[in-house]
Order: structure tokens, then sequence, then C-alpha cells
């Protein structure tokens, strides 16, 4: 039920706009920072292998030295001389190996030559300042590692051009030493890889291969290593050696120029701003794998949580909970409240389900909220002494509440929604539980009645699935968070003790509900008690209809937090109850927009096959839980096919409403009550709904 009030508690200010903006703008900046991460630590290009060589290289180049230099035609080589080594890594700098092989080459006193990785550089700045601090070169080994010669004319051009913005943010330089990967001895640049040469040697870039094996150090040579355990041990062998006289640098042992010149400081702006990008992207990918596994862990075991909390409460029906065969039946006079504001569509079918009611005695108070229709006219006409029918101006749903409890003669109390239709044995079945002396109020079995469009189906499945599973859970625990507007049962001295229904939130059901607790009353759920209600039929309607409810439970939830130190019933509900909304209806859904990106990430870089078993992993435990909570509620399994379409509409619905009533809320903005159109549609579904059956046993 929807309706406004006049007064100043609830007045509406304008929603805050700041945040849409804020997650527009962060959004592509995270999938930019993924996709960055993801094409340079998984290499989509189709770059990771060599392609056969067809052509050799030019027998210039063949019988050449290492070093290789081209100008148009012209080809220079060049080695090293006698008794002299040029120790040349590549990849990394490696967080393990590389800071041991410097220390190692300082404990002898020679310098070296590194091919870094872009990529790597980028992630690991202080090794690469290190490795220049201490006089070593450094060249270009890609950004990837990928293949030169199978990348696209694309990647090439980003693998080189990166890697120079990733030296000119790390160690201000530009580099024209260059080695090809998966490149030895010249002859290793062979057909695609000596085109690839080729068109990097007139960017102005030195080509640099490796001494062939078996080319002695006394004759002087460059030795090529990777990073790791060998290249430790050969390095030192090679440093014992004393047939070596000189262990130097690529350039310095060949007599060209220095390979590395200074960065403009634009250069090193742009190249710090890759680094940062880099850095940014490692960790988002490393936390938020940590944040789906967790997450991911979560929801694996709250949906084993609902499943074996609602196997004991269905074992516990017949046995120990309230309302047991033991206890006396229930059959009291019941007093019915039903607020109503503009509710013409739908009270006179809400009015007749209740006097349809196999409970004998019964007072229905109609109170009508101001309405600018003709609803109380309608209630007015229906001729039974037990209805009665009280006008006042619009003062909103809790205020109509009270007076009505104000007006109520017996000491069981239902709340009915007026576009809410009750079975006949519903309000019989409901009041049983209160047999207990230490239940206070009862949540009713809420099913949607306008199901048959794609939009009703999906809020059928959520109340079916999430909030009657849930409150099968919430009653084992004793944690009940909400007994629904549509359809709750209250003893009247619990009401009154609590001072009544509270207006001071949007989900006076919740803070009722969470008030009783706190006045150590227990709430529990009667799943036999059935009413059906009328759902949102637009998304524009049911947004405002799920912002109300999640700002309400937000403001209800601040407003008992002191439950969760307190002892007795309301400490139980406290830290079961509200850690359960916190985490689950809260922190969860917030995180939700980035795991949409980081799910769009799998897909691209991680594997499709991967994310999609994983997602389908997923959807599969969740519809074996919906279809074990549709078989417990007595409705057809049929209803699951709708439920895999929820995941692309209709849950980025419902975590935005998460975000925008949490960012409201934070804000302190004001809301008002807005009404739900309504066609009077809540019991179309009653004359094709399976009968419900007795089981061995939030809204």
């Amino acid at each position: 039920m929807r309706r406004r009030s006049n007064r100043g508690r609830h007045a509406q200010s304008r929603d805050p706009r700041g945040h849409w903006l804020l997650l527009i703008l962060v959004l592509p900046l995270a999938f930019g920072a993924l996709f960055f991460e993801g094409w340079t630590t998984h290499e989509v290009d189709a770059a990771k292998t060599r392609r056969d060589c067809t052509t050799p290289v030019p027998r210039a180049v063949d019988k050449g030295g290492p070093v290789v230099r081209l100008n148009g035609d012209r080809t220079k080589s060049a080695g090293m001389p006698a008794r002299t080594v040029a120790l040349t890594y590549d990849g990394g700098p490696d967080p393990v190996w590389t800071p041991r092989l410097l220390d190692l080459l300082r404990k002898h006193h020679a310098h070296a030559t590194f091919f870094l990785q872009g990529s790597e550089a980028a992630q690991h700045p202080a090794l690469v300042r290190r490795i220049q601090a201490e006089g070593h070169e450094i060249g270009s080994n890609t950004y990837t590692g990928a293949v030169m010669g199978s990348a696209s004319s694309v990647r090439a051009r980003l693998e080189l051009s990166l890697t120079q913005g990733a030296l000119a943010g790390t160690a201000g330089i530009h580099t024209n030493l260059l080695r090809l990967p998966q490149t030895t001895a010249v002859d290793t640049m062979c057909g695609p890889e000596w085109k690839a040469a080729q068109r990097a040697a007139a960017d102005g870039y030195t080509l640099v291969a490796a001494d062939r094996w078996f080319r002695k150090p006394a004759q002087g040579v460059i030795r090529q290593f990777s990073q790791n355990d060998v290249a430790y041990s050969e390095t030192e062998k090679l440093l014992g050696n004393p047939r070596i006289d000189k262990f130097t640098t690529v350039t310095f042992g060949t007599g060209l120029p220095a390979a590395d010149t200074p960065a403009t400081p634009l250069d090193q702006w742009v190249g710090k701003a890759l680094v940062g990008v880099k850095i940014l992207g490692h960790a988002f990918v490393g936390g938020m794998t940590w944040v789906l596994g967790i997450g991911g862990v979560l929801g694996v075991l709250r949906l084993a949580s609902l499943v074996f909390f609602a196997r004991a409460h269905v074992r516990r029906l017949s046995r120990i909970r309230p309302g047991s065969p033991w206890l006396r039946e229930v059959t009291e006079p019941v007093t019915v409240l039903v607020p109503a504001y503009n509710e013409s569509a739908g009270i006179e079918s809400t009015v007749r389900s209740l006097l349809d009611s196999t409970h004998p005695h019964l007072q229905i108070i109609v109170i009508d909220d101001g309405s600018t229709d003709d609803t109380a006219d309608i209630a007015a006409l229906i001729d039974d002494p037990r209805v009665e029918v009280i006008r006042q101006p619009n003062s909103g749903k809790a205020a109509a509440l009270n007076t009505g409890l104000a007006h109520a003669r017996y000491d069981i109390v239902v709340m009915v929604d007026a576009d809410t239709v009750f079975e006949p044995d519903a309000i019989q079945r409901l009041i049983q539980p209160l047999a207990h002396p230490a239940v206070g109020a009862v949540s009713g079995n809420t099913k949607v009645g306008n199901r048959s469009r794609l939009l009703g189906r999906w809020q059928h499945l959520e109340y079916v699935f999430g909030f009657n599973l849930d409150r099968r859970m919430f009653e084992v625990l004793e944690c009940m968070p909400t007994v629904p507007g549509a359809i709750g049962a209250f003893r009247r001295d619990a009401l009154m003790g609590v001072g009544g229904v509270s207006e001071d939130t949007l989900a006076e059901d919740t803070d009722l509900t969470m008030a009783l607790w706190q006045a150590g009353w227990r709430v529990v759920y009667e799943e036999s008690a059935i009413a059906w209600t009328e759902v949102p039929t637009s998304l524009k309607q049911l947004w405002r209809q799920r912002y109300r409810w999640c700002y309400g439970t937000l403001q209800a939830m601040w407003k008992h937090r002191r439950a969760v130190v307190e002892v007795g019933p309301a400490g139980r509900f406290g830290r079961r109850g509200l850690s359960y909304l916190t985490l689950f209806q809260v922190a969860l859904p917030l995180l939700a927009p980035i795991v949409d990106v980081f799910a769009l990430y799998g897909a691209l870089f991680r594997g499709p096959v991967l994310s999609a078993g994983v997602w389908i992993g997923f959807l599969a435990l969740q519809l074996a839980c919906a279809g074990y909570a549709l078989k417990l509620d007595g409705e057809p399994v049929r209803e699951l096919w709708a439920m895999p379409l929820q995941l692309f509409v209709y849950r980025q619905l419902m975590y935005l409403v998460v975000i925008q009533s949490v960012v409201a809320f934070l804000l302190g903005t004001r809301l008002k009550w807005q009404r739900m159109h309504r066609s009077g549609t809540a019991a179309q579904h009653i004359g094709q709904a399976v009968t419900y059956e007795s089981l061995p046993s939030s809204r």
C-alpha cells in the first residue's frame, strides 16, 4: 500500500543524484583499468606462440654478431671483444630473482643488461630504479613478452610504446635496445620475426640477440638468461670464470652510444599515469578476486543455510514451535485493521475476502486516510455489521493504523493492506501461534496475485524464494525482522506496550517488528496463512516500492541498532537478524555493480568457459533452492523458467535501489509515501493457484 503524508516527518527532499554521476564515471574507469590489466596479463591478441619460419635471416645478419642495426638495406652487426661477456636477462623485473641477481652482480662489481617487460616494470617500479641506480643497462623485451612476428600491427606498436612509457614512468628514460621475445641467436629472428625486427629498426631500435651456445666466453660473448634460479647459478659460474676479464653492458662492450636517453617531462608524466593504471588494475583484480571468492562462499553458505533451516522449520512444525497441537486452539475474536488511501480498485475484494473468513468473530475496521476517490464509500456500502469505516484526514499509514488500534475491541489484532485478498482460513491459521504466551506477533505468507506477466513472475519468485524462505530461517534462529503489512497478527497489549505503530520510519512494519523484539516478544512465521497481494506492474512502480522498503529498512536498522548489545530475545534478534540484513541486504548489493564489471572482465580475459561455468554453477544452486522453496509453498516448479532472466534486469534494479537508498540515508534525504496505481488484480491468481497443502512437516 502507498500513501502520502501531510506531516513534515517524512516530507520529501530532492533525491541525491551526484552518486549516479560518480557511478557512471567509476564503472567505465574500473572496466578500463580491468581491460588494460586483462590485455597485458592474459594476452588476448593471439601473440603467444611463434609461427614457423619460412625464410631465413639475411646472410649478412646470420654471419654477423648478435647486435644488429639496420639502416635501410644496410646491416651492421657487432659483438663482444675477446674475454668480455655481456650478461643479459630477459623479462621481469622479478620480485624474487631480480634482487638476488643484482646482489650477485654487485658482489663481483659486474654490470649487465636487463631487457625488461613493460608490464612487469610498471608493477615493480622500485626494482627498475634499482637496476638503473646500480649502473646496469635497460632494454626492452616488449610490454607483455608477446611474439612480435605473430602480433597484429596495432599490438606490436603498443608493445613497444607501452614499454617506453613504463620505463619513462619508473626510471625517467627511453631505451633503444630491443630483444624480440622468444628469440636467441640471430638466426632465430627468421620469417615473421625478421619482418618485426625490420619494423622495430625503422623506429630506431638496435636489435640484440645472443651468441650461439658453442661460442666460448673467452672469445667474447653475449649470454642470454631469464630471471630465475637457473640464471642465478649460470651467472655465478661465469662470474667465477678466470678466462673472462670484463663483465659489461651491451652498448659499452660493442662501443655503441648509451642505450638510454632521458624522457621528457610530459613522457614521464604519461608514464607515471600508465604505471598508476597498471598498479591500480592489478590491485583491483587481486582485491576483487578475494571479494568474489568471499562473496561466492557467503552466497553458497547462505543458500545452504536457507535450505537447512527451512528443513528444520518443516520438522518443528508439529513438535516444538508455538502453535503445536498440544497448545490450545485460538478462537478469540479478532480485530482486522485495513488502512486505505485511494484503494477503490481493490478495497471491496479485500473486505469481502475477510468476511468470507472461517474465523467467526471479526471486527473489520477500514481506516480511510483522506482518500480522494470513493474508497470509503465503497467500504461503507458493504452491508455487514462486522465492517466499520473510519474517515480521517490524510496522515500516513502509521497514523491510520494507530487510529484503528484505538477503536479495536479485541485483544488480537490483524493488520492488512487494502490491496490484499485473504484465503478463507488465513485468519484462523494466522492467529494460532499466539497460543504461546511468549509470541507477540505472527507473519503470514504473502503470495503474488498478479503474476501473469514476466515482472510479476520475477516478484513471485522473489516472494517465495527470497522472503518466505528467509522467514523460515528467521523463525528457527528467532530473529524475524519484518511482519509484512499485507498479513500479520499481533497481541493488542504487545502493540500498546511499544507505543503502537511508530511514524519514525517509512518501513513501519519492519520498525514495529524490531520494536517488539526489543520489548522481549517473540515473532514467528505461519506459512499456511496465505494472503494474495498486488505487486507493481512496471519497473518505475517497482523502483518506488523497493526504494521505500530499503530506505525504511535502513532507518529501522539504525533505530534499533542497540539490539546488537542487548540480552534475551532482543539480543538474539540484533546479533542474528541485524547482522544478516547488514551483510546480505546492504553490504553485498553495494558491491554488485563492480562484481558485474569483473564478471565481464572474466568472460573476456579469463576464458568464457570458466566464467560461464561459474555462472551456471551458481545459477543451478539458486534454481535448486528456489525449486525447494516452491515445493514448500505448494507452488508449481515450472515457474522457475523465469528465474535466469532475473539476472539481466531485475537483479540490477534491486542493487541500484540499495545504492540509492544507502546514499539517501547517509545524506539524510527525507522520502514520502508514493501511491502505486492499483488495478484490483491481487486475486486474479487465486482461481488458478494450487491448493495449499500443510507440509509434514521481509515483506
